[in-house]
């Protein structure tokens, strides 16, 4: 059932233009030597999507330069996943205002396509881009001059059918590799179906040529993200093992990862596959949300609790070591304290390795609206933060009991020099003396202690 008639949007005046791109070939000299700066809330998805945006940038003539520098342009990949996410790019527009009051403002992502009205009255913000044409950032951004009036370029929900090819490079030792978008599911507490429409992607062809473009410029893990990857081929009849088997292939390519997959969606093929592969990494994240039932009919989730309990004993029972992350909301309407009791005891019983723990956060024009009783917001901080304390207790366990093992470690930059971090394949953060040899490399470690800050200490194994 599509909800769209109870967001903002659909009683709002739509401004959908095509790119004018003969006004673009002659003004591109215009932008050698101008500068663009971006900021990313949110995701892994807005992170491959924002530094794709940046390279069309740095391909019609910008410099990029950091968010705190002075620019000519700024882009705000915008998050709406809570409430808290709305206030945070709220925040980050009106200081991007503030330090540079003559550059071209443009926000994009989830909540400009949400709530483009409320970004419209923050003094200050030029062009607001929908999920249909963020890709195409570049062809509206004219001479620079700021605007007398909010432009703003967005399309309906059931409208958004095209494709954003996307992945990042250059802001760290990995690469977050978009393999698809959007969301069929309309669960009741959650806007992204109507921030990112259907679910959609690419061929595997196309995608696997990407993940190898990124490979020749010398990245060794890719990190496959999207909305829903779990539900990757539905938009090209094919499958996400069929995917995963593709992307195994590449030579050159030493890690895969696997971001958040739906429960009902990670067969057993999948995990044996995994298994199997020297490629893909024993780490696995599941949207749990909830560990009871009742509460899990009430969000509209596809699978109940005893599905995801049998995903992680199929991942245990193939992969031991494996670290298993797992979403969990607090607080949703409709939680009592009993159902919420019910799930903490089934979350505390499962072998996960972290929760990713936080308060519920009503969503205009969701299903969930009009759920009772609703849980105050002081209670859903406390059960997130009783989530909190056994996600630490949970991590810790795990840590412990790799103690004393060696592993594979991706080392990234470290800025103070004293010492240089990085993944094992099992997703432990590890930390050893400073080598600047080591940065991009894979090496041998064994993990020797658990450091003050939660991380792992351990020490090179020479060849």
């Amino acid at each position: 059932m599509c909800l769209c008639g109870k967001f903002a949007f659909s009683s709002y005046s739509f401004v959908f233009l095509p790119p004018d791109y003969q006004m673009m070939e002659r003004i591109l000299m215009e932008y050698s030597g101008k500068k663009a700066s971006f900021y990313t809330l949110g995701c892994k998805l807005n992170f491959s999507e924002t530094s794709s945006i940046a390279r069309r940038f740095e391909e019609v003539g910008f410099e990029r330069v950091e968010f705190t520098d002075h620019a000519d342009a700024i882009v705000i990949n915008s998050c709406s996943v809570t409430a808290e996410g709305d206030k945070k790019t709220r925040n980050i527009i009106r200081q991007a205002v503030r330090k540079n009051p003559e550059a071209l403002i443009i926000v994009t992502g989830c909540y400009a396509q949400l709530q483009p009205e409320t970004i419209e009255k923050i003094e200050g913000v030029d062009l607001i881009i929908g999920s249909s044409e963020k890709q195409n950032i570049t062809t509206y951004l004219g001479n620079l001059n700021k605007k007398e009036q909010t432009e703003i370029h967005i399309q309906k929900p059931k409208e958004i059918k095209n494709y954003f090819h996307a992945y990042s490079f250059g802001d760290r030792t990995r690469s977050f590799l978009k393999v698809q978008d959007g969301c069929d599911y309309y669960c009741t507490y959650c806007t992204i179906p109507f921030a990112r429409g259907q679910s959609r992607n690419d061929s595997i062809q196309n995608t696997v040529a990407e993940a190898r473009e990124i490979v020749a410029k010398g990245t060794l893990e890719i990190i496959l993200t999207g909305v829903n990857i779990g539900d990757f081929g539905k938009s090209t009849g094919e499958t996400f093992i069929d995917l995963l088997h593709e992307l195994d292939l590449i030579e050159g390519l030493k890690r895969i990862r696997i971001s958040s997959v739906e429960p009902n969606l990670l067969t057993d093929d999948i995990i044996e596959f995994a298994a199997r592969s020297q490629r893909i990494m024993p780490h696995f994240h599941l949207p749990l949300q909830s560990g009871s039932n009742n509460v899990l009919s009430l969000m509209k989730r596809k699978y109940k609790r005893e599905v995801f309990e049998s995903r992680v004993a199929k991942i245990k029972a193939e992969i031991p070591n494996a670290f298993i992350g797992v979403d969990v909301i607090a607080g949703t309407n409709g939680e009592t304290d009993d159902f919420f009791r019910d799930s903490y005891r089934f979350i505390a019983d499962l072998d996960v390795s972290q929760l990713h723990a936080f308060p519920y956060s009503e969503r205009p024009g969701t299903k969930a609206l009009e759920i009772k009783p609703v849980v105050p917001v002081d209670e859903r901080k406390h059960r997130t933060q009783r989530l909190i304390s056994l996600s630490d207790r949970k991590t810790e366990d795990f840590y412990r009991q790799n103690l004393g093992s060696v592993h594979e470690v991706l080392f990234e930059e470290q800025k103070d020099k004293k010492s240089i971090s990085g993944f094992t394949d099992n997703y432990i953060k590890v930390e050893t003396e400073y080598h600047e040899n080591l940065q991009n490399h894979i090496v041998s470690v064994k993990l020797e202690n658990i450091l003050p800050n939660g991380n792992v200490w351990g020490s090179i194994i020479q060849a």
